[in-house]
């Protein structure tokens, strides 16, 4: 494989535009020789010319040329002869005619050496023909040089904008497949992420169906254990009246030696101080965390029963608020507060309506 046979696979390379200096320098040789040739050619007979002189003839016929004589000898020149003096004119009465000039016999002209005169003009003509059809030929090879230079410019351009295009259009291809790609692995990633989603609602959804079964469950626990503890309690409640109405028989029947103290302790009386104490002991352990920015001020009552001692036996609803959380955070409060604060005098009240409104826990 030669040099100037691109490899195949090789990226295309352009060939070097070839040098112009050699046919410059060729052009101007040329030129100079045929200037030095017809310089040498003038120059080289440069002798005086003859003067010739030649008579016209009519002549209706003509002969042929005779063969060219040779080279003819230089002949001396023979000076004209001196025009013969005028014949003495015959007497006139007074006008003298002017003289007659007579003529001179031309020389015969040297053929010979018009001819070669001729041929030399005729060579120098053909030479110069010759010359000009050289230079001709020079402009001419000079030309297609020069168009297939610019036919070699062109290839290769077009060859260069071509494997431009070609780049471009692969570069534009990768693009568009990169960007293809980029945008099924953000569809893939959209996809997995809304299949994350999906599976965390419905995990999340499913504790929160686990949450509310354990709530209810929990709430019907809270809600039989409420009133097994209500049950309990009323039997204690009941248990203890019927006690205390036992040792309330046994000093009744027992006479006038008793001063009453028992009857009075139990009996229902109005004190401020005893029901702010008691108030203030269940707001401090109230712990609502509801809002409390509602309309109105909604109000829970709660019918309370106790021992002598200020503990809750039990704790019943008597007036709703409308709110569950609320009344079950009083509810709370209140049994949380057992013993409540008995009065100054060490006396409590068996039975109590506490009612707290939803403000009063601010």
């Amino acid at each position: 494989m030669s040099a100037a046979e691109p490899t195949p696979g090789a990226p295309y390379r352009v060939p070097p535009e070839p040098n112009r200096w050699p046919s410059i320098l060729l052009a101007t040789g040329i030129h100079a020789a045929l200037l030095a040739f017809l310089w040498i050619g003038i120059n080289w007979q440069n002798n005086e010319p003859v003067a010739v002189e030649a008579e016209v003839w009519d002549m209706k016929t003509q002969s042929a040329a005779p063969p060219a004589p040779p080279p003819p000898q230089p002949v001396e020149e023979t000076p004209p002869p001196p025009p013969a003096p005028a014949p003495a004119p015959a007497p006139a009465p007074k006008v003298t005619p002017p003289p007659v000039e007579e003529k001179v016999a031309p020389k015969p002209p040297d053929i010979a050496l018009e001819r070669d005169k001729q041929r030399k003009l005729e060579k120098a003509k053909r030479q110069e023909e010759e010359r000009e059809e050289r230079a001709e030929a020079a402009r001419e090879e000079q030309k297609r040089q020069d168009l297939a230079d610019k036919l070699a410019r062109e290839k290769a351009e077009k060859a260069e904008k071509a494997a431009k295009a070609d780049k471009a259009e692969k570069l534009a291809a990768k693009r568009d497949a990169e960007k293809l790609a980029q945008k099924k692995a953000d569809e893939a990633d959209r996809k997995a992420q809304e299949l994350a989603d999906k599976k965390a609602a419905d995990k999340a959804a499913e504790k929160k169906e686990a949450d509310k079964l354990a709530a209810a469950e929990k709430k019907k626990a809270a809600e039989k254990a409420a009133k097994a503890k209500e049950a309990a309690e009323n039997k204690m409640i009941a248990a203890s009246r019927a006690e205390e109405m036992r040792r309330l028989t046994g000093q009744a029947g027992a006479g006038n030696g008793t001063n009453g103290t028992a009857a009075k302790s139990t009996a229902p009386r109005s004190d401020a101080g005893y029901v702010a104490s008691i108030t203030s002991a269940i707001k401090s352990r109230s712990s609502y965390a509801g809002d409390t920015d509602v309309p109105g001020n909604p109000k829970v009552v709660f019918h309370v029963e106790q021992l002598p001692t200020g503990e809750i036996v039990s704790v019943r609803k008597t007036k709703s608020s409308g709110i569950p959380e609320f009344d079950r955070a009083v509810e709370n409060a209140i049994n949380k507060s057992s013993p409540l604060p008995k009065k100054k005098d060490g006396t409590v009240e068996r039975s109590l309506e506490v009612g707290f409104s939803m403000k009063d826990l601010n």
